[in-house]
């Protein structure tokens, strides 16, 4: 065991800290790793907005932006995402994984967030405290834990976790095909599997 220099926060300011500090402010690259996904606000220029928007303008300066989830999002993030020309072009990647339970938002490569909240309102939203979901996670610069858990988002995210995966029969699209054979092999909507792609309905 050795020392770690890290923050423990909880509720507000997990959102506060992770979201409007660091997220929105990136530079070059925003990682999001999250079992659930949900349309969530957060406070830009003294009002609500989508947390989609945020993802755009952060698109359009260049950011590179991926999302690994583990189920399907909501409707009304699907279709705010499905607004975004931008987003659906490439400007936000999305891969799911049923497998993925951990959260985690690396930002730049150089800061990370690991805890509890997912990407909803009542997780890393801008939700009153009387409406949201008791979290707790911590944030921290160390080298040992970025390294570390941008190892575990590389594999999942790559498909390297698909090949020997005993959940694959029922994985709704694996990123990784199962063989050369399959490699070439398209969905029934024309996708090619294991690619960043438009959310389905």
């Amino acid at each position: 065991m050795r020392t770690l220099q890290a923050e423990l926060l909880q509720g507000r300011a997990l959102y506060r800290e992770v979201v409007l500090s660091k997220l929105a402010h990136a530079r070059e690259s925003v990682w999001i790793a999250t079992a659930n996904v949900k349309a969530m606000f957060v406070e830009q220029g003294g009002s609500y907005v989508p947390v989609l928007e945020v993802f755009d303008a952060l698109a359009a300066r260049g950011v590179a932006l991926r999302l690994l989830h583990a189920e399907l999002p909501s409707r009304p993030f699907r279709e705010a995402f499905d607004a975004s020309e931008r987003l659906v072009k490439g400007g936000l990647d999305l891969k799911v994984c049923p497998r993925v339970h951990f959260k985690a938002v690396v930002v730049d490569g150089a800061w990370a967030y690991l805890g509890s909240a997912n990407l909803t309102g009542a997780g890393l939203g801008a939700k009153g405290e009387d409406m949201r979901n008791f979290e707790l996670g911590f944030v921290t610069e160390d080298f040992d834990v970025i390294d570390r858990v941008t190892a575990l988002y590389e594999a999942v995210w790559s498909g390297a976790e698909c090949r020997g995966c005993r959940l694959r029969q029922v994985c709704p699209d694996p990123i990784l095909p199962a063989s050369a054979r399959t490699a070439k092999k398209r969905g029934p909507d024309g996708i090619r599997l294991g690619h960043s792609r438009r959310l389905r309905r």
